[in-house]
């Protein structure tokens, strides 16, 4: 399995296409990172572009090649 190379620092603002959309959301930005106690990025909210939906993962969750491609595509 093929895996992104991702700098956490940069993800806010990073646009992001689901390999498997679900309910046409296929679009999504990084709105906002979560940090812990010891100020490490945790969490990153995604909103969904055309639903505005928002979705708390993991953001190592995103280097999977399988379920997201950076940018919109």
């Amino acid at each position: 399995m093929q895996m992104h190379q991702i700098n956490p620092t940069k993800l806010l603002l990073s646009k992001w296409t689901s390999t498997s959309p679900k309910q046409r959301e296929k679009h999504f930005i990084v709105i906002k990172l979560i940090r812990d106690e010891q100020n490490t990025i945790v969490n990153c909210i995604l909103e969904a572009a055309i639903t505005k939906k928002q979705y708390t993962i993991r953001w190592q969750d995103l280097k999977s090649t399988e379920n997201w491609q950076q940018g919109w595509k």
